[in-house]
């Protein structure tokens, strides 16, 4: 499959917030403030989607937003040579830097290969509850009320989400489809862990390839953790190529005077 690495990284990070939307937010000369009960680190985070002309001002706006929410100041950071002062700004602020992931793009073509003939790919508007449930129960953090805030964040953009059955009608696998803009973006990504390596993933992304081929997405991206490689090789023979990075810098703890 051709694939097509020719995107700036403005497009991608203005795609990527689009299609994972924070519940509410606000913005710091430049930065932008994300919020979503903590639940997950991109709704979580601050996007520098300008270059803030006074970065100590606008680090203490975002303290005090995230304080009055409890959660921590986390940035999320593109590697780009406009984000080298900030990242050497946090660095002297002790911020840690967590989740290195790897942005892949490719243009829009059908997946190559036909699905296990035990698995069935089955498309919908929304999430079901068995969609929901595998998924967080591979890649969610926290309990039911954390749930119901991902589906929130789920919901906040047009998607379709691909539900992946085996011969006895279970549950083994999900993803999701976010379109915007001409482009489709792959997210939810899950596979049970008893049926890994049988050509799930591979079904769920064939199915939701051709679908955004259908809808009209030239071109596509997603992303996937640096430290996954089997993904990564899927992805690749997908069509799907690096375009980019980023990580996130997350605020050193502040521990109350006398804690050990």
């Amino acid at each position: 499959m051709p694939n097509s690495t020719a995107v700036s990284l403005d497009t991608l990070e203005r795609l990527m917030d689009a299609a994972w939307p924070a519940l509410e937010s606000s913005t710091a000369d430049g930065w932008v403030l994300r919020s979503a009960g903590g639940v997950t680190q991109r709704a979580n985070s601050i996007w520098p989607a300008a270059e803030s002309s006074n970065p100590a001002a606008s680090l203490r706006h975002a303290d005090e937003w995230y304080a009055q929410r409890r959660q921590p100041v986390i940035f999320q950071l593109t590697r780009r040579p406009e984000n080298a002062a900030l990242e050497d700004f946090l660095d002297g602020r002790g911020y840690s830097r967590q989740s290195e992931t790897i942005i892949m793009a490719a243009t829009t073509s059908p997946a190559d290969g036909p699905a296990p003939a035990s698995i069935s790919v089955d498309l919908a508007d929304t999430p079901s509850a068995e969609w929901l449930d595998l998924w967080w129960s591979v890649d969610g953090r926290g309990g039911e009320a954390e749930k119901h805030v991902a589906r929130d964040i789920l919901s906040g953009a047009p998607s379709l989400y691909a539900t992946a059955r085996n011969s006895a009608g279970d549950v083994v696998g999900t993803g999701r489809l976010s379109l915007v803009d001409g482009w489709g973006g792959i997210y939810g990504m899950a596979t049970h862990p008893d049926f890994r390596r049988q050509g799930v993933a591979g079904a769920v992304l064939a199915a939701l390839m051709k679908h955004a081929l259908a809808a009209g997405a030239e071109r596509m991206w997603l992303m996937v953790t640096n430290a996954n490689a089997g993904a990564q090789e899927l992805y690749r023979r997908a069509g799907f190529a690096e375009v980019g990075r980023y990580h996130y810098r997350q605020a050193p703890l502040r521990r109350a005077p006398g804690a050990c």
